[in-house]
């Protein structure tokens, strides 16, 4: 069983008490430290060096006025974002990575352009198991069906944090997914098509079929024809909440990356089960994604966890950021058997390679 703690060993009560108040003003210190990056104050504080600046230099700027300065540069200081020296505010290490890394904007932008609002609606979301939280960016019954049509800059920011933590392991997974010189490589969850454009490259003889629904893979479409790689690929829409609908048999691979997550459990049974169904003799699932329990540093299990209300109050409801045993015990229960696991792929990506149970 897994074992984690995110708290200090031996903590005190006092410590644990001032930890409890940055939870309760969380919304407030995020509103506040977005508006300083956005509005350029940490950007000021960076070209200003080590001497910083006081509220007077920033307001002779004319860029903000000396309440919202105070306002904003207090809430920053009470983060560890800022710093007072000599009465000046000075640029701390927090700050900076806010202005220069890349992985902390997105996660920035994804939660106050698609998520924040929505948040609001968690709990009501938790109950129903339905994500309404996402009225706030269109009228879908999930966001996968809205993803071409979500409001700027929801959809920026969508695409960016979906894209970011994907890329960055798609080149170090194509050998793995070839391993077996399949013919017939199935991408369920197609998404936009980067994968399926990748694995054409990779091999000039495979046959991509990409499974999504409609929508999804006419933006996938473009995609593979701007690639030129159109001819050796084929469409399978299909809504995969449906259970009576079956995959195409006769698959060699059946890939899936950061796809299951966007289900319950219930659902990626069913996936599953049907996933079984299309392999072919010999054929193998390999699925790749973000398990928060398999993750070498906290950091990564602490973004990931906390990427589960996302999937509750805009996504589907009934959907998050699994264990890896959750996976390997629904495919158990599918007919399949763990055939190997890899590890620290791009960010926090793990690869779960599966056969068909011997009988």
């Amino acid at each position: 069983m897994l074992n984690k703690n995110f708290s200090p060993k031996n903590q005190s009560a006092f410590s644990a008490r001032f930890e409890a108040q940055k939870i309760a003003f969380g919304p407030v210190v995020f509103q506040c430290v977005h508006y300083a990056w956005k509005r350029g104050m940490l950007q000021a504080l960076s070209d200003a060096g080590q001497s910083g600046l006081s509220v007077a230099e920033l307001s002779a700027t004319k860029c903000w006025t000396d309440y919202a300065l105070k306002v904003v540069l207090e809430t920053c200081l009470s983060a560890g974002v800022v710093y007072l020296q000599d009465g000046n505010y000075v640029l701390d290490k927090t700050g900076y990575c806010i202005l220069t890394d890349k992985i902390t904007q997105i996660n920035f932008d994804f939660n106050q352009d698609v998520c924040y609002e929505g948040l609001a609606k968690l709990a009501e979301s938790l109950d129903k198991e339905q994500p309404i939280g996402l009225n706030v960016l269109g009228p879908w019954p999930t966001i996968y069906e809205g993803l071409s049509e979500l409001p700027e800059p929801a959809k920026a920011s969508w695409f960016a944090f979906d894209h970011h933590y994907s890329d960055t392991s798609f080149p170090t997974i194509l050998a793995d997914i070839f391993a077996t010189a399949p013919k017939h490589v199935m991408d369920i969850g197609a998404n936009t098509g980067k994968f399926s454009c990748a694995a054409l490259a990779y091999n000039s003889a495979v046959q991509l079929h990409l499974v999504d629904l409609p929508i999804q893979l006419a933006v996938a479409e473009k995609s593979l024809q701007d690639a030129g790689v159109r001819e050796r690929a084929h469409l399978h829409p299909t809504d995969l909440l449906n259970a009576e609908q079956p995959l195409k048999s006769g698959m060699d691979v059946i890939w899936m990356s950061q796809f299951l997550s966007c289900f319950s459990e219930a659902v990626i049974a069913t996936i599953l089960q049907r996933a079984v169904a299309a392999l072919g003799p010999k054929g193998q699932l390999i699925i790749m994604d973000t398990f928060w329990d398999r993750q070498r540093y906290d950091i990564a299990s602490y973004c990931l966890i906390n990427t589960s209300p996302y999937f509750t109050s805009m996504a589907s409801g009934n959907s998050k950021i699994y264990e890896s045993t959750d996976y390997i015990r629904l495919a158990e229960l599918a007919g399949l058997e763990l055939l190997t696991v890899r590890d620290d792929i791009g960010y926090c990506h793990s690869l779960l390679r599966f056969g068909v149970a011997s009988a």
